[in-house]
C-alpha cells in the first residue's frame, strides 16, 4: 500500500468526507477537514423524538455491498450492526395496502404473474406482449421509465418503478438514467431483446449465487451514529476536523500544491479532496477548471422531507411489516412511510410505550408541498397514514427535517457528464473530487467514491464499482429500503 505524502486538506464531512479522511489516514497523509456547517455527516443526522432516539436522515445500508458495514466495523460499530427485525413491506396503491410483489428487479418483473394484484388486466397483458416485440434500442443510455414503457407498459412504470426509484432518488423515473441508476437493467437491455427474458435471467444468477445475511443493515441508536464514529477515530488517529469553517478559495500554488483559504484562515496542502455537494464543488473549481465547474453547475437536486412522528403504543395498531411505498400516481402527499418501530427491533426495545413512524414528502419539480409549514407537513402525514393504515390516534410528538436540495438527480446522461468531471479533474495533480453527486447516493457508493478519491491523488488506478440493482437506502427511508 502507498503511502499519501504530506498533507491533504478534505472540502466537507459528509459520508464521503470522512471515509476519505479515514483511508488517508491510513495511507500516512495529515489529514485536515474543513466543514462549513456546525456538525459532520451531511445527509447521516441521529436526533430524538419524544425522547426516542431515530434517524432524521438515511436510516439504512445496503450491507451486500461491503463498504459502509466495513467501514463500521472499523471504526467500532460492529456489536451495533443490526438487521431490519421486517423484510415485509407494503404498496399503498388503489386504494388499499397491498403486499409488495416479490420476483422483479427494482420494480420491473420477470413475469406477469409477479404483478397480480398490484396491476390491471390490462396491465398484465401488456407486460406479456414484451416476448413479441422488436428490440428496443437504447444507445448510451436511456430513461428507465422511456424503456420499460417501451417494453411492458407505462402500468409498470408507474406502480411499481416510480415508487421504487422514487425512494431512492426523489426524482421521475422518466428522467432518470437506467444507465446510472439500475446498471444491471441497462445491461439486459443491451444484451436481449425481451426485457422480461433478460430480468429472468438476472434473478436465475442471483439465486444460484446468493448471498447470506441481510440486504440492508441498520445500527443501534441510528445510521446517523456512522459519521460520529468515523469522526471519532479520525481525530484519535491525528485527523484535524474543523467544522462552521467554510471554503472561500482554492487555487493552485506555483510549487503544484494547493492554497485553500476560509475567511481569514488558510492552509497550504500537497492534496485536495473536494467532498461537497455539486454547487459548493463547482465554485470552488471554477478558477482552476472552469470546464469541470461548468458540468458541475448542471448537476440538479431534489428536496425533500421527512415527517418523524411518535405515537402513544396503547393507542397505535399498524399492519404487519416495515412500511409502504405510495406510487405518484395514485396521487397522494406522502411518497413513503416507514414503520421505524417494527422494522428496527432496537427502537422498540428501547421504547416499549411508544411507536415511531416516518413519512416523506417532496420529489423532483414538487416545490408546492414543501412551501408548507412543519405543522402543515406534519397534519398532511397524518391525514395519509389515516387513510392508509387506520391510524387515528394524536401523535405525543412530531419532528419535520427538511433535506432542501439533498438528492442529486442521474439523469440521461449522467454517466458521460460524470466522465467529463473527471477528464477535467485528471489535469490537475493532486485534486480528486468524490460524493453522492458522481457515482451512486447510497452511503456505500459514497464510500467507495471516497476510496476512489484518495487512490486518484496519490496514481493508483481508479476503479468505481458500479451500482447494484438492490434499491439502496434513501432518505425517504420507505419500505423499499
Amino acid at each position: 500500500m502507498r503511502e499519501v505524502q504530506g498533507r491533504v486538506v478534505v472540502i466537507g464531512a459528509g459520508i464521503a468526507g470522512l471515509a476519505a479522511a479515514h483511508r488517508l489516514l491510513d495511507r500516512g497523509a495529515r489529514v485536515t477537514v474543513l466543514e462549513a456547517s456546525g456538525r459532520v455527516g451531511g445527509k447521516l443526522l441521529p436526533g430524538e423524538v419524544a425522547g426516542a432516539r431515530v434517524d432524521l436522515g438515511a436510516e439504512s445500508l445496503l450491507a451486500r455491498r461491503p463498504e459502509a458495514v466495513a467501514l463500521a466495523r472499523e471504526v467500532g460499530l460492529a456489536d451495533r450492526l443490526r438487521p431490519p427485525a421486517t423484510a415485509t413491506a407494503s404498496l399503498w396503491t388503489r386504494g388499499a395496502l397491498r403486499p409488495f410483489p416479490k420476483g422483479h428487479v427494482m420494480g420491473v418483473p420477470g413475469t406477469a404473474s409477479a404483478l397480480a394484484g398490484v396491476l390491471s388486466e390490462e396491465g398484465l397483458a401488456r407486460i406479456e406482449q414484451d416476448a413479441e416485440l422488436p428490440r428496443t434500442e437504447v444507445g448510451d443510455d436511456v430513461a428507465v421509465g422511456e424503456y420499460v414503457t417501451q417494453r411492458l407498459g407505462r402500468e409498470v412504470v408507474d406502480r411499481l418503478l416510480e415508487p421504487m426509484l422514487g425512494g431512492v432518488y426523489a426524482g421521475d423515473a422518466y428522467r432518470i438514467s437506467m444507465r446510472s441508476a439500475v446498471p444491471q437493467l441497462f445491461q439486459v437491455a443491451r444484451t436481449h431483446t425481451s426485457l422480461t427474458e433478460g430480468v429472468r435471467e438476472l434473478q436465475a444468477k442471483a439465486a444460484a449465487a446468493r448471498q447470506t445475511g441481510p440486504v440492508f443493515m441498520g445500527i443501534k441508536g441510528g445510521i446517523g451514529t456512522l459519521p460520529l464514529a468515523v469522526a471519532d477515530s479520525v481525530r484519535t488517529r491525528g485527523g484535524e476536523i474543523l467544522t462552521g469553517t467554510p471554503v472561500t478559495g482554492l487555487r493552485r500554488t506555483p510549487e503544484g500544491g494547493w492554497h485553500v483559504v476560509s475567511g481569514e484562515r488558510e492552509w497550504l496542502a500537497d492534496a485536495v479532496v473536494v467532498a461537497a455537494p455539486a454547487p459548493v464543488a463547482a465554485r470552488l473549481l471554477r478558477a482552476e477548471t472552469p470546464g469541470a465547474a461548468a458540468e458541475l453547475d448542471a448537476v440538479e437536486y431534489a428536496s425533500m422531507a421527512l415527517v418523524t412522528l411518535a405515537y402513544r403504543r396503547a393507542e397505535t395498531a399498524l399492519p404487519d411489516g416495515s412500511g409502504f411505498l405510495v406510487p405518484p400516481v395514485d396521487g397522494r402527499t406522502i411518497k413513503a412511510s416507514t414503520f421505524a418501530s417494527q422494522k428496527w427491533g432496537w427502537i422498540a426495545d428501547e421504547n416499549p410505550d411508544l411507536v415511531v413512524l416516518r413519512t416523506s414528502v417532496g420529489r423532483y419539480g414538487e416545490t408546492e408541498i414543501l412551501e408548507r409549514d412543519d405543522s402543515e407537513l406534519a397534519d398532511v402525514s397524518r391525514q395519509d397514514l389515516k387513510a392508509a393504515t387506520g391510524l387515528d390516534a394524536t401523535p405525543v410528538a412530531t419532528h419535520v427535517t427538511r433535506w432542501d436540495d439533498g438528492l442529486p438527480q442521474y439523469p440521461v446522461g449522467h454517466h458521460a457528464r460524470v466522465a467529463r468531471i473527471r477528464e477535467h479533474i485528471a489535469r490537475l495533480p493532486g485534486l480528486a473530487v468524490c460524493g453522492a453527486a458522481y457515482d451512486g447516493v447510497g452511503i456505500p457508493a459514497c464510500i467507495a467514491s471516497a476510496y476512489a478519491a484518495v487512490d486518484r491523488i496519490h496514481g493508483d488506478p481508479v476503479a468505481v464499482q458500479e451500482l447494484t440493482a438492490h434499491p439502496v437506502q434513501s432518505l425517504h427511508g420507505g419500505a423499499g429500503e
